[in-house]
């Protein structure tokens, strides 16, 4: 399990496409396995590709910010989102209960897509569509808790405890990511989200292949080195195709005789 952190996003005073970074970096990871899976040797791709995307968010109990639904409006074609309520500690149940209401009411309003469940059946999607969104308590301190020792926040009233169910969504969360919906994020990602941006690259390609000079003006139009390395890799791999094919049928024409 890779977790990888953006630090810093939202924080600065104009955050307009401040989500350029993250777009760039899932973009990044497709690219990566579009151009090992069309190279000659595929046995040993690693694939770093982005399976889901936590988004976390503040425990105001105003809804979301116009940051939140534009982010997660130029993501959700990409990559899977889990909308998260951070520090939820920070509000009582009855308050939690109308929050969470209002945020999935918003992300409906808005055309936000996010992970449902994908084809998972109803029964393994209670646990995921009870607490969507997942509201989450942190911390690293250990404390001892009816001669137990958890993890949890120490208030003058009690103890926050991270794993309790009954405190926060925590142990649901985790859970769906590495227990229940592990393989299906991964499949969504490989079938929905990576075969859109496969066929949009291959698509953009394919217009431009091959170099061609038009009458009116004369120009031409030139692939980057990258395209026209990853071009003349599948070249090759066609070449190979149609060579063992004719082996084959050479095969069976000396079999028959």
């Amino acid at each position: 399990l890779t977790v990888v952190d953006t630090p810093g996003f939202g924080d600065a005073l104009d955050n307009k496409n401040c989500w350029q970074p993250i777009i760039e970096y899932v973009d990044m990871q497709y690219e990566h396995y579009l151009r090992d899976e069309s190279g000659v040797n595929r046995r040993n791709i690693v694939d770093n590709r982005v399976h889901c995307c936590l988004y976390f968010i503040s425990p105001s109990g105003h809804g979301l910010k116009p940051l939140d639904i534009e982010f997660m409006k130029t993501l959700h074609s990409k990559v899977n989102i889990i909308p998260v309520i951070a520090k939820a500690d920070t509000l009582v149940p009855t308050e939690l209960a109308k929050f969470k209401k209002k945020i999935l009411d918003e992300i409906n309003e808005n055309g936000i897509m996010i992970y449902t469940g994908g084809e998972m059946d109803d029964d393994e999607n209670r646990e995921l569509k009870t607490c969507m969104p997942f509201a989450v308590v942190g911390s690293n301190t250990l404390l001892e808790v009816g001669k137990k020792r958890v993890r949890g926040r120490l208030y003058p009233w009690g103890v926050v405890e991270v794993e309790n169910a009954q405190h926060c969504d925590f142990a649901q969360l985790r859970n769906v990511l590495i227990r229940t919906h592990m393989q299906d994020l991964k499949d969504m990602t490989v079938n929905v989200h990576y075969e859109n941006y496969r066929s949009g690259r291959l698509g953009a390609r394919g217009a431009l292949l091959p170099e061609s000079t038009t009458a009116e003006t004369g120009s031409t139009n030139r692939l980057s080195e990258a395209d026209r390395k990853l071009a003349e890799k599948e070249e090759e791999l066609r070449k190979m195709r149609e060579m063992m094919e004719r082996m084959k049928q050479q095969m069976r024409a000396g079999q028959a005789v």
